[in-house]
C-alpha cells in the first residue's frame, strides 16, 4: 500500500504541467536521441557532446525533480516558492542555438575518428508543448593512414627526436584518429621539455592531411616548427636551457609572521642550479615545497637569465600558512546503538623550529550512555585522551649521511598519546608512542606509511566484581578472548601501508564522478622484535605460558589488509560503485588470540548494512549476551564485498541502492564463538548478504549519509525462514539504519 502511494504521489508529481513556465513558441526538451548508421559508432559514446540535455528522469521514467520545481508557483517569490525551485529543476527549454552547437560538436568527434566525410543532421518533432530531437549519424567511410612524413624546421632536434621515433605513436595502415595525433603531439612535447626545452609547446607541432581521390587513404605530414621572433619574421632553432639562480622570496600580499629556513625550502627544491631544466622537476618542486605544512601556496616563477641566454632563473614566491591555529570539533557518536556525544580541541603550531615542523597537541573526550547493562552500578561510558604529534619535513634517522636524508622525500613524525576508557565493567588505560614516517611518490596518486616502531601499553587498573566474577573468576564461564585482553598488555609492532588512487589522494570518488578507482594495502607484525630479546634474556613466564617483560604480557601477531573500490560512470548523473576488502591477522608465538583493538567486525555503515556495528559474525554464531557481544563477534579474518548504484536525485539530494555481502571468521575454535571458525568447505555458506537504500545529502564540503538496510540471508539461522530473510522478511529482525558522514567506499 504503502508503495503505491509513493508511485501515485510520483505521478503526480509528473503529471504537472510545465506550461506556465513557457512562453509563447517554446517547447519543453523532452527527449534527445542519437542514432548511428555504423556498428562501429556506438550511440552513447557521443551522449557527452550534446549542449542541452532533457530534465532527469528517475528510472528513465518519471521527472520527479522537474514536477518539484513546476510545483511552485511562477508569480510568487516567498520562501516556500524559492524553497521548491531550489528544491527542484526548472525545465528545460528547446534552444535551436545549442542544438546546432551539439551536431556540430557529434560531427567534429566522428570526423576526428576518421570519418572525414561525414555528416551528422538533426531532426526534431513537436508534439503539444514538447518537442523531441534525434541527432543522426551519418559516417561515410572511414580514413587510413596510408604515408606519413615528418618534416622538422629546426634541424637540431632532428637526432634528438631520431632517438625516440621507435615510440611512435603513429604508425601506417593505423586508422586516422585525431585522439592519437594529440598524444603523439604531447609525447613529443614531453620528452623536449624533459631535455632542457622548456618554452617548447605542443602549439609548434602541426599536422597536414592529404586524402586521395576514390580511396579511403590518406597521406599525413608532421611540421614541426621552428621558434620564431616576436615580429615572426625570423625563424631560429629552440633554445636548450639549465637551470640558473633559485630565488626564495614571500608573497607582499600576506602578513603572516611565518618564514621558513631556507635550506629547509632548498632541501625541498627537484630544480637545482647547472642542472638540465626539466618541467617533471618543476612540477616536483611545486608539489614537495607544498607538501611543507607552513606553506599554503607556492608560485614559481621562470624567467630568462637576462645575462647567459642558456639559462633561466627561479623564483620561488612562497604563501606561508597560517602559524598557530586552534579547532574545536563536536560530533555524536553510535557504539552498537548507545548514543553519545564527544568534543575534541586541537592546537597546531606549523613553524615550531622554522624549519616547517607542525607541533599538534589534541585533547578529546567523550560519554556515551550504555543500554541493556544489568548488575552494575554505572551504566556511563566516559573517556578522556591526549595526543601530541610532532612532524618533521624530512627523513630523520640515527647516523644517516645528509645526501641520503635530502633525496629521500619522506617526513618523519612522532606521536605520544594517552587515552583513559572508564565502563561499567572496567577501567582501560591505552598508552601508545609513534615513530612513523610518510611519503608519497613523484606520481600524486600513491602514498606510502611506514610505523618503524609503534609501542602501545594496556593498563587495566579495575575490572569490576560482576564482569570479574562472571567472566574471567568461573573456571566454567570463563570466556578466553576476555581473558586475554582484560589483562596488562604490550602491543610492539612495527607496519606498512600504500594507498593508491586513480584521481589522486584526497579526492572523493564522488557521488556520479569519473570513472576511478582506489587501492590500499598494509601488512604489520608485532611482537617479533620484543620476543627475540626475552627470549635472548630468558624472560619471566606467566601463568598462561606466555612470555612477559617487566612482569606484563606482550602481543604477537601479524597482519595483513587489502581493499579495492571501482568506480563505472553511466552518465553525469549516475554510476556505479564496487568494494573488495579482505583482512587477515593471525596471532602465533605468544599469542593465541587477537588483541582486542586488532580484531575484525562485521556490520554497520561501511560493512555489510543489513547489521548493526559489531553484530554480524563470526561465522554463524549468532550474539546472544549483549554485555559481551561486543567482545565475541569479533574475528581473525573479515570480508566485505559491496556493490552501489549512486544518482543525483534534486537540489543536493543523491539516491543510492546497494547490496552487501560479507562476514568474519575466526582461525582457531574458541568455544565463546562456536560456529565462528573459518572453513574454506563452510564458509561460503556463513557469507552474510543484505540489501537497501539510501539517501545522501551532498554539501560538497562534506556529505550526509542515511542507509537503511535489510537482511537477505542471514547465516546465524539454519531454519529457511530466518537464515532467508530475503523472502521472509521482518522489519523488527532484519531492519538496520545507519548514519554516516562520507561515503562508505
Amino acid at each position: 500500500m504503502q508503495l503505491g502511494v509513493l508511485v501515485g504521489f510520483l505521478l503526480l508529481l509528473s503529471s504537472c504541467s510545465s506550461k506556465k513556465y513557457l512562453a509563447e513558441n517554446e517547447y519543453i526538451l523532452d527527449r534527445v536521441y542519437i542514432t548511428s548508421d555504423s556498428s562501429n559508432l556506438a550511440p552513447t559514446q557521443f551522449s557527452g557532446y550534446l549542449r542541452q540535455q532533457p530534465n532527469v528522469r528517475w528510472l528513465s521514467l518519471i521527472k520527479v525533480p522537474l514536477g518539484i520545481y513546476l510545483m511552485s508557483n511562477p508569480n510568487s517569490n516567498n520562501g516556500f516558492n524559492r524553497f521548491l525551485r531550489r528544491m527542484g529543476e526548472a525545465p528545460v527549454v528547446y534552444d535551436t542555438l545549442l542544438s546546432e552547437r551539439s551536431r556540430i560538436r557529434i560531427k567534429d568527434a566522428v570526423f576526428n575518428m576518421g570519418y572525414l566525410h561525414a555528416n551528422v543532421s538533426c531532426e526534431k518533432k513537436i508534439t503539444g508543448h514538447k518537442t523531441s530531437l534525434t541527432y543522426h549519424i551519418q559516417p561515410g567511410n572511414r580514413y587510413y593512414i596510408n604515408d606519413i612524413d615528418v618534416l622538422v624546421q629546426d634541424t637540431l632536434l632532428i637526432p634528438i627526436l631520431d632517438s625516440i621515433s621507435s615510440n611512435t605513436l603513429i604508425h601506417k595502415g593505423m586508422p586516422f584518429d585525431a585522439n592519437i595525433l594529440n598524444q603523439e603531439r604531447s609525447r613529443i612535447t614531453r620528452f623536449l621539455t624533459e631535455n632542457g626545452y622548456y618554452y617548447f609547446n605542443r602549439d609548434y607541432i602541426r599536422y597536414e592531411i592529404d586524402t586521395l581521390a576514390n580511396s579511403n587513404a590518406a597521406a599525413l605530414t608532421m611540421i614541426i616548427g621552428a621558434e620564431q621572433s616576436s615580429d615572426n619574421s625570423v625563424i631560429r632553432p629552440h633554445q636548450q636551457y639549465r637551470v640558473g639562480k633559485i630565488a626564495y622570496n614571500y608573497d607582499t600580499y600576506t602578513q603572516s609572521p611565518i618564514r621558513i629556513k631556507e635550506s629547509t625550502l632548498k632541501r625541498h627544491t627537484s630544480l637545482k642550479s647547472g642542472d638540465i631544466f626539466k618541467e617533471s622537476n618543476l612540477s616536483d618542486t611545486y608539489s614537495r615545497i607544498n607538501q611543507l605544512g607552513a606553506v599554503a601556496g607556492t608560485n614559481i616563477q621562470i624567467e630568462k637569465d637576462p645575462y647567459d641566454s642558456s639559462l633561466v632563473n627561479a623564483n620561488v614566491i612562497i604563501t606561508p600558512a597560517r602559524l598557530n591555529s586552534i579547532q574545536l570539533s563536536l560530533e555524536g557518536t553510535n557504539t552498537s546503538g548507545d548514543l553519545g556525544v564527544a568534543a575534541s580541541l586541537t592546537y597546531q603550531n606549523r613553524n615550531l623550529f622554522h624549519g616547517s615542523e607542525v607541533l599538534s597537541i589534541k585533547a578529546r573526550t567523550a560519554f556515551e550512555d550504555i543500554k541493556g547493562l544489568d548488575g552494575y552500578a554505572d551504566h556511563n561510558y566516559f573517556e578522556y585522551g591526549i595526543e601530541a604529534g610532532l612532524e618533521f619535513p624530512d627523513f630523520i634517522f640515527p647516523f644517516l649521511s645528509k645526501k641520503i636524508r635530502n633525496k629521500t622525500q619522506a617526513k618523519t613524525e612522532f606521536a605520544l598519546m594517552f587515552a583513559s576508557q572508564n565502563r561499567p565493567e572496567f577501567h582501560r588505560r591505552v598508552l601508545t608512542s609513534t615513530w612513523r614516517y610518510k611519503w608519497n611518490s613523484k606520481n600524486p596518486r600513491q602514498s606510502h606509511k611506514f610505523d618503524l616502531l609503534d609501542i602501545n601499553y594496556v593498563f587495566m587498573p579495575w575490572i569490576s566484581e560482576t564482569f570479574y566474577d562472571t567472566y574471567i573468576k568461573d573456571p566454567e564461564s570463563r570466556n578466553a578472548i576476555i581473558a586475554y585482553n582484560y589483562k596488562n598488555l604490550f602491543i610492539v609492532k612495527m607496519g606498512y601501508e600504500y594507498q593508491y588512487s586513480s584521481i589522486g589522494l584526497g579526492a572523493p570518488m564522488g557521488i556520479y564522478g569519473e570513472d576511478a578507482y582506489r587501492l590500499r594495502f598494509a601488512v604489520e607484525t608485532a611482537g617479533n622484535f620484543i620476543n627475540g630479546i626475552c627470549s635472548a634474556f630468558d624472560t619471566k613466564i606467566n601463568e598462561d605460558g606466555q612470555r612477559t617483560l617487566f612482569n606484563i604480557a606482550y602481543a604477537q601477531y601479524a597482519k595483513l589488509d587489502f581493499d579495492i573500490s571501482k568506480s563505472f560512470r553511466f552518465s553525469k548523473r549516475t554510476s556505479l560503485a564496487m568494494h573488495f576488502a579482505l583482512g587477515i591477522a593471525y596471532p602465533y608465538g605468544n599469542s593465541n588470540i587477537l588483541p582486542y583493538e586488532k580484531r575484525y567486525f562485521s556490520g554497520g555503515a561501511n560493512s555489510v548494512r543489513g547489521w548493526s556495528v559489531r553484530s554480524l559474525g563470526p561465522g554463524s554464531f549468532l550474539g546472544n549476551d549483549g554485555r559481551i557481544d561486543f567482545i565475541n563477534q569479533t574475528g581473525d579474518v573479515k570480508l566485505d564485498m559491496n556493490v552501489e548504484f549512486r544518482s543525483h536525485l534534486f537540489w543536493k539530494f543523491d539516491g543510492a541502492v546497494f547490496i552487501d555481502a560479507g562476514n568474519i571468521w575466526t582461525l582457531r575454535d574458541y568455544k565463546e564463538q562456536p560456529g565462528g571458525q573459518f572453513k574454506w568447505n563452510t564458509c561460503w555458506e556463513q557469507i552474510a548478504v543484505s540489501y537497501g537504500m539510501g539517501i545522501r545529502l551532498n554539501l560538497n564540503y562534506f556529505l550526509l549519509r542515511f542507509d537503511a538496510g535489510m537482511k537477505a540471508i542471514n547465516p546465524a539461522y539454519q531454519d529457511r525462514e530466518r537464515h532467508y530473510p530475503l523472502f521472509n522478511p521482518n522489519f523488527k529482525r532484519d531492519f538496520a539504519f545507519h548514519f554516516a558522514v562520507g561515503l562508505p567506499f
